[in-house]
This record gives structure tokens, C-alpha cells and sequence, in this order.
């Protein structure tokens, strides 16, 4: 079972190409731009599905607060960007994110929930100010939205999974392998 379940995680990184990044908001539509956006980039992909399994290792008014508080952060940087503010170190800032929130799921750090979500929090100003400075030609709003129900969607993922996980392979070091194996992922996207 461990070894589908591994098998199935690369096929999805593999599937992952940068180069069909970002859907051309003209032929697609701006809403559609912006929900592809984070399913086609591995360190978002990382990212948001690891905020969802911290969320459920935490537990609690957890499952729900960590996801929000990120969801709300990176819509502030969002905004933030599109007024023409400036956040240094943004893609370093980004890859860190991956390489922290894959260590804070391997290590299954459990941190007060308003601790916890502030911790996201930082990570998710600057994935959302990284959606605002590549916004292009797509409409704000409908980019925005798209983005937003994409990053909630992996975030209900990682959250299921995580609960899912103890069920499926009878404890929950699997989630700790996965978090480890997304910090290893985050520092080859850094230095590769």
C-alpha cells in the first residue's frame, strides 16, 4: 500500500512540468488562469498540500484555522502586489516554505493553532504576492478567485490525506516520510 501510495506522489510531481505552468488567461479566461496557476507548479503543489497535512496532525479548530489563515495571508500579499508594493526575497521565501512546511509535517511539530497559523501566515504573504506579480493580462478578480478555490482544494487534499493516512497504512509515519520527502523536494526545486 505504502509503496502505491509513493508511486502515485511521483507520478504527480512528474506530471508537474513548468513548462504548462500557466494557461494563457486570452484563451482561457482569467478565472480559469488563476485556478490553474497553483495545480501546475510542484512548489505550490507542495506547499498547499502540506499546509493541509500540518492542519491535521495539529488537529483541532486546527483543521480549519491553519488552511484559513494561509488562504487569508496570501490573499493580503495578492493585493499587496497588484498596488505596487515591494517584498523582497519572494521565490527564495517561497522554496523555504516548501523545505519548512515539509520538515514541520516530518516532524510532526504540534504548536498552539494561533501559533501555527501565524507560522503559515508568513509563507502565504509571499505565495500570494508572487500570484499578484504574475498576474499578466488576466483580470485581478477572476484571477484571484481562481487561485484562491486551487489553494483551498489542495489544502482540503493535504487535510484528507492527513486524516487518512493513520486508516490507510495502520500509523502516521507515512505523513512524517511525506513531509520529509516534501523538505527534500523543496531544497532540489532550490539548488537544482
Amino acid at each position: 500500500m505504502i509503496r502505491r501510495s509513493l508511486l502515485s506522489l511521483g507520478i504527480l510531481a512528474a506530471s508537474t512540468l513548468p513548462a504548462f505552468a500557466h494557461l494563457n488567461p486570452e484563451e482561457h479566461g482569467s478565472l480559469m488562469a488563476g485556478f490553474s496557476h497553483p495545480l501546475f507548479g510542484l512548489d505550490h503543489i507542495l506547499a498547499m498540500v502540506a499546509v493541509g497535512l500540518w492542519a491535521s496532525q495539529v488537529g483541532g479548530r486546527a483543521l480549519w484555522a491553519i488552511p484559513c489563515a494561509f488562504i487569508g495571508t496570501m490573499a493580503i500579499g495578492f493585493a499587496l502586489a497588484l498596488a505596487g508594493a515591494h517584498l523582497p526575497f519572494v521565490e527564495p521565501a517561497i522554496l523555504a516554505s516548501v523545505v519548512a512546511l515539509g520538515l514541520l509535517v516530518a516532524m510532526a511539530v504540534r504548536l498552539d493553532t494561533a501559533l501555527a497559523a501565524a507560522a503559515v501566515s508568513v509563507f502565504a504573504l509571499f505565495h500570494g504576492f508572487a500570484h499578484g506579480g504574475e498576474l499578466g493580462s488576466a483580470g485581478a478578480i477572476q484571477f484571484g478567485i481562481g487561485f484562491v478555490v486551487a489553494t483551498a482544494l489542495l489544502h482540503i487534499a493535504g487535510v484528507a490525506l492527513g486524516l487518512a493516512i493513520p486508516r490507510i497504512s495502520g500509523g502516521k509515519i507515512f505523513a512524517r516520510i511525506l513531509g520529509g520527502a516534501t523538505a527534500l523536494a523543496g531544497l532540489a526545486l532550490a539548488f537544482g
